[in-house]
């Protein structure tokens, strides 16, 4: 059967794409012209039980395979997805919006932990004392937790699922994909690029759907352990509601970026990287730039510079050739930002560059371009609460240590970047920014895949996190054994 029958889409359990019990669905449009993609059925209990009856059944004969024949099968999946990417990337744009540039970079971003994973044989080793007592033997041995699911967001729909499956199947877990209902077409690519690999039957599946699918995923008795990454209040609600369950959950969350520019900051670069930053993507990653930190005395030629870049982005449909910017995720969510910026302006804030202006001349599509906000002060709405827009607030202070300061009264603490050409002031960053990625002169400190995406505060409930050893430590668990012998032959 085909994912999708008359452009509803199917659930993928056991090998195979089989009807959701569902009877509510969504549409998914194309958000850069609003037209009908596919539905997406918003999955029921009764579905997901089905999805983990099939993981648990699979399990059994997955675990026991040796672990170098389980990344045979992941470099099939990688060289499966180089094959497919420009395909695949057209899928992300048309139903995310991003340019087609930003969609490739997400999925090489997703290869590079399906190589990461392949490393699994190392990755996964023990330790042993011999002779810890005379005749006594200790090892530690990794084993998988069972069955996994990851929740993943529409921002990312590629990569953030390869965040999760190729470290979850290394290590001998089997898998249930709960992707967005709003981008779910990337992730039924990613099961039959997947299938085609050779993943066998019940290790990797898929359950499309919202709330009841997601809380159903929560308490499910047969699933060990959740990855989530979302917005800040589902972030805690998955955390608290998985671990109360018993389960091991990592959820990443919300993020407001500050982008520090220092008074001895290279002034070219630094706008280019924050434009990029804040802009890219129309603002809707958990890395972006949403807080320009300014140093006077350079300010304001800082926010006449920034002004200029933002002008001169392309706003359009990502599939034509020359865009830089792509729309919004729903009419919905712009309503919500555009409500943000008119709160900002009545609290104070001063419009230098109006975004509104895009959705006027685009009169199809949830567009909004560039919007730069001056004179913004630490307690404005804009200034604490994630937009997850292509709007940039820009806060005066009047030295380093004040900056520092309004970087570290936030709640979330997910990255932070500084502009500067001081290694001094570089240093006294390092030390004392409160915030778990940083970047210095780097306007996406995103960690590549063999170290930890490490948000901090209310950006990351749990202990572990995504990527990296965390990640290995996540997805298996630890037995010890300690042996001794005794005579009976030689």
């Amino acid at each position: 059967m085909s994912a999708i029958l008359k452009h509803r889409l199917s659930n993928f359990v056991g090998g195979e794409w089989i009807s959701a019990k569902a009877r509510e669905v969504l549409p998914v449009p194309n958000p850069a012209t609003e037209e009908i993609l596919a539905e997406v059925p918003l999955s029921t209990e009764s579905d997901v039980d089905t999805a983990v009856e099939a993981a648990r059944k699979a399990f059994a004969k997955w675990e026991e395979m040796p672990v170098t024949e389980r990344v045979r099968i992941l470099f099939r999946f990688r060289e499966r997805l180089v094959e497919q990417i420009d395909s695949l990337a057209r899928t992300v744009t048309e139903e995310n919006g991003k340019t087609l540039s930003e969609s490739k970079a997400e999925i090489w971003r997703g290869i590079e932990v399906v190589e990461f994973a392949a490393g699994m044989p190392s990755l996964m080793k023990g330790e042993v004392t011999p002779q810890v007592s005379r005749g006594v033997d200790m090892e530690m041995v990794r084993c998988p937790v069972g069955v996994v699911a990851g929740i993943t967001p529409f921002n990312f729909p590629v990569m953030v699922p390869l965040w999760m499956i190729p470290l979850a199947l290394a290590a001998g877990n089997t898998f249930i994909l709960k992707p967005s209902e709003r981008t779910p077409l990337s992730a039924v690519r990613l099961m039959e690029l997947a299938a085609e690999a050779g993943v066998p039957e019940g290790v990797l599946n898929l359950v499309h759907g919202g709330k009841e699918a997601v809380d159903a995923l929560l308490r499910h008795p047969g699933i060990e352990a959740v990855s989530f990454v979302g917005s800040q209040p589902v972030a805690e609600y998955v955390y608290t509601t998985g671990a109360a369950c018993g389960k091991r959950v990592q959820a990443l969350s919300g993020a407001k970026n500050h982008h520090i520019v220092h008074s001895d900051a290279h002034l070219e670069s630094a706008v280019r990287s924050v434009a990029g930053s804040a802009f890219g993507c129309a603002g809707q990653r958990c890395m972006a730039g949403s807080v320009a930190v300014v140093v006077e005395p350079i300010a304001d030629r800082f926010v006449d510079m920034l002004r200029e870049a933002a002008d001169a982005v392309r706003v359009g449909n990502g599939l034509e050739e020359g865009t830089e910017q792509g729309p919004l995720i729903r009419e919905e969510h712009r309503a919500r930002v555009l409500q943000r910026m008119e709160q900002g302006l009545a609290e104070g804030a001063v419009m230098v560059r109006d975004g509104r202006r895009e959705m006027k001349e685009l009169a199809r599509g949830y567009f909004l371009g560039p919007t730069l906000l001056d004179r913004v002060r630490p307690e404005m709405t804009v200034a604490r609460e994630e937009l997850f827009a292509p709007v940039l607030s820009v806060i005066r202070v009047r030295d380093l240590d004040e900056a520092i300061r309004v970087v570290n009264r936030s709640r979330y603490g997910n990255a932070a970047v500084l502009y500067t050409e001081s290694g001094k002031a570089a240093r006294k960053f390092r030390e004392e920014v409160e915030a778990g990625m940083l970047g210095i002169n780097v306007g996406v400190p995103v960690p590549s895949a063999y170290y930890p995406f490490s948000g901090w505060k209310q950006s990351f409930y749990g202990d572990l996190h995504a990527n990296g050893k965390d990640a290995v430590e996540f997805y298996t668990r630890k037995k010890m054994v300690t042996s001794r012998w005794f005579g009976g032959g030689d």
